[in-house]
């Protein structure tokens, strides 16, 4: 028995064994909180009431990706009375529907069930990935914690529905990886497809714009070594980001005859909230707080302070000693993130869900050590998760703020 209990005991100082066991007790978690919302879901456009779980993940955007899936992409754009383009397919980039579509065939289980389980793999794969970003800078026990806290974060159950979040965490995780180890070359497919999951090409374009700005830096100012092989290497990472995330809309526009067919597809899901004003880089969040302000009865001007107050929370946390902590590359990509989505993203309901890809900074939380910090960190998550669930992705009569 004493030597049963040693070798358990050895096998939970592993660190991977550790990892396994978190991602485990956070599937647990959200899948408790999305049976108990199921179970209380009225009838809604897909499903009657009380659906089962693979139902109950296929609402939202899952749908679109199903159509994805069957039918492809529009090689003609639906658009309104006034002419102006309607929600479509070309909105959902093809990675994930794709994959999900080639397993169901080979396996001949149906499509909705495939997503989730590709979800959960890619959710389990990220995991792992992060863990070993992590550690570059912290030590086993932080850098679980920091793993616990973005498996337990406020969207955490998004990880496990029929979604391509899972997929796109995954590979950024592997870019990242590959970042910080200085493996430019290996990076290049990745961020192919990962720029093909979900649009996050030309924000990765700009992280590797500051990436190669500051190692330049440091190597003629402090003498750091900088090879030719690795700045061509990193050149090349940034140029074929900026390729990949402008491909889409030259591949939309091929396909349907239009130059802003993807363009013109994005704005159609902000249309409701501002009408067809046209766009202008880093004017919709603004736009946004102003109309969040007007709804809510407050004047507008309340909504553009708020926009520059959380500016200024997110820079300052940037610059937090916890955050620095864990090293430029990560910094620099949570940055360029978030000036991405400052730049193009109009702030609705599914602000949250977007956020996801700068969940990686949540390992500050856990830079100081302290338990209570992420414990606290992980019921806080808990709560969101619940709040999340039932507030947006749970279907409500007259509901209009889709996750």
């Amino acid at each position: 028995m004493a030597r049963v209990l040693s070798a358990v005991g050895d096998a939970l100082r592993l660190w991977w064994v550790q990892v396994a066991l978190v991602f485990i007790a956070s599937r647990v978690v959200a899948t408790a909180i999305i049976l108990v919302h199921a179970a209380q879901q009225i009838a809604n456009p897909w499903t009657g009431a009380s659906p089962d779980y693979v139902a109950f993940s296929g609402f939202w955007d899952a749908e679109w990706y199903l159509r994805v899936a069957l039918a492809g992409y529009p090689t003609e754009l639906p658009v309104d009375a006034d002419g102006n383009v309607g929600e479509n397919a070309w909105a959902f980039m093809p990675a994930y529907p794709f994959l999900v579509a080639f397993l169901a065939l080979v396996t001949s289980v149906p499509f909705q069930i495939v997503a989730v389980w590709v979800s959960i793999a890619c959710a389990a794969g990220a995991a792992f990935v992060y863990y070993r970003l992590f550690a570059t800078w912290l030590p086993q026990g932080s850098a679980v914690a920091a793993v616990a806290l973005m498996l337990f974060n406020p969207i955490s159950p998004l990880l496990q529905l029929g979604y391509a979040e899972s997929m796109h965490l995954l590979l950024l995780g592997v870019c990242l990886l590959l970042l910080v180890r200085r493996r430019y070359w290996a990076m290049l497919p990745w961020i192919v497809l990962m720029s093909f999951t979900r649009p996050s090409g030309l924000a990765f374009a700009l992280a590797m714009a500051g990436h190669v700005a500051l190692r330049w830096w440091r190597h003629r100012r402090h003498g750091e070594p900088y090879p030719r092989r690795e700045l061509a290497g990193s050149l090349a990472a940034g140029v074929v980001s900026a390729a990949s995330g402008l491909a889409w809309t030259l591949i939309a526009a091929i396909a349907t005859g239009r130059l802003d067919a993807y363009t013109e597809t994005e704005f159609a899901w902000r249309r409701p909230y501002v009408g067809d004003v046209p766009f202008v880089p880093f004017a919709p969040w603004f736009q946004g707080g102003a109309w969040w302000a007007e709804w809510n009865a407050l004047p507008a001007w309340v909504g553009v302070v708020a926009v520059l107050v959380i500016v200024a929370l997110v820079a300052a946390a940037l610059l937090s000693p916890w955050m620095r902590r864990l090293g430029a590359d990560l910094r620099i990509w949570v940055a360029a993130w978030f000036v991405y989505l400052l730049a193009v993203f109009f702030p609705q309901s599914s602000t949250w869900r977007l956020l996801l890809p700068a969940s990686p900074a949540l390992a500050a939380l856990a830079v100081p050590r302290s338990k209570w910090l992420v414990a606290g960190g992980i019921v806080l998550g808990v709560v969101g998760q619940w709040m999340w669930l039932g507030g947006l992705w749970a279907w409500h009569e007259h509901h209009w703020t889709p996750p």
